[in-house]
């Protein structure tokens, strides 16, 4: 940690920028592993039907668990077996990699539960399993963000999120630039913003957040910045023991096209920012923009629920 904190202020004058032009992180193909070597396997993540156990991701159909990049992920002592979605066959006018979304109306978002954070209020990058309804994996997700970025700025942070599929390919990438809501939180220059990239490099739309007094409300737009549906929250996210209900709607407000639910897990959900969303969506949408509802679902969770109850209400109260 002394190697990577430049400054004693917590909250520098010039944070990191990420713009368009980063350089997307290496595709990593599939490679059989040595014989009896278990791979590298992401960390646990909090799940209410499997609140202990731990991933090891196999591909159907295959013998060999999936490799990440040596020493990304630590291995943990135990686990249990995880099947992706079958891969599907290649879509015309589809980005590579979204044809697993163009087959699915409905997803879940889980967030692996860190320990650490718990323990010593060190905040690490955020990692998700993507499952369908019946509990396969679609795609996994990283934060690629360095330790003082995170720590300093929390919420606030920039970053970059990773989706990879279950060859280990980067298939998406979600880039959020630094905002500071120092100032007039109806100003524009404070209002947050996502950019998804699919492939990575291809930008194919925003989230744009919209200020408003009583709840969170955003924009999905276009690689254009062209307005597309709208989404709008609760009046309150924090509320305890129920879920909040963020509702995908058209421009003119009159239809619902979808909606992410951040799903209330009992006494975790209070104690942790382990998080679990389910997100629905028309089956037959265009699955650009069934990319675009998936990345707002991340936008959400850093803005509303990446602390836990008491931080958040101090901070955004």
């Amino acid at each position: 940690m002394e190697n990577q904190i430049k400054s004693p202020d917590p909250r520098p004058g010039a944070p990191p920028e990420y713009n368009s032009h980063f350089v997307p992180g290496p595709p990593g193909p599939a490679v059989p592993p040595p014989a009896g070597h278990p791979g590298g396997l992401p960390v646990g993540y909090y799940s209410p039907h499997q609140p202990t156990t731990f991933p090891l991701y196999m591909q159907t159909g295959g013998s060999h668990p999936i490799q990440y990049q040596p020493g990304k992920y630590p291995a943990p002592q135990h686990s249990a077996p995880i099947v992706w979605m079958p891969m599907p066959t290649v879509m015309p006018n589809c980005p590579p990699g979204l044809e697993y979304l163009a087959q699915l109306d409905n997803i879940h978002v889980l967030q692996h539960f860190e320990p650490l954070e718990m323990i010593t209020d060190f905040e690490t990058n955020n990692t998700y399993d993507i499952k369908n309804n019946l509990g396969q994996m679609v795609y996994f997700v990283t934060e690629d963000t360095d330790d003082y970025t995170r720590n300093a700025y929390r919420t606030l942070r920039p970053f970059v999120l990773r989706v990879t599929d279950c060859m280990g390919r980067e298939i998406m990438t979600m880039q959020r630039p630094f905002r500071c809501t120092c100032c007039c939180f109806c100003c524009p220059s404070t209002r947050q913003e996502l950019e998804v990239q699919c492939p990575p490099g291809v930008t194919i739309g925003f989230v744009a957040e919209h200020w408003n007094l009583c709840r969170a409300v955003y924009s999905i737009q276009n690689e254009k910045k062209e307005d597309m549906m709208g989404v709008l929250g609760p009046c309150s996210t924090y509320g305890c023991g129920s879920d909040s209900v963020f509702e995908v709607i058209s421009l003119d407000g009159v239809s619902s096209i979808g909606s992410i639910t951040r799903k209330w897990n009992g006494v975790l959900s209070a104690m942790s920012d382990a998080d679990h969303f389910e997100i629905h969506f028309p089956l037959d949408l265009d699955v650009t923009m069934k990319a675009m509802i998936f990345g707002a679902c991340f936008l959400i969770d850093f803005m509303y629920f990446e602390s836990s109850p008491p931080q958040r209400s101090s901070t955004h109260d």
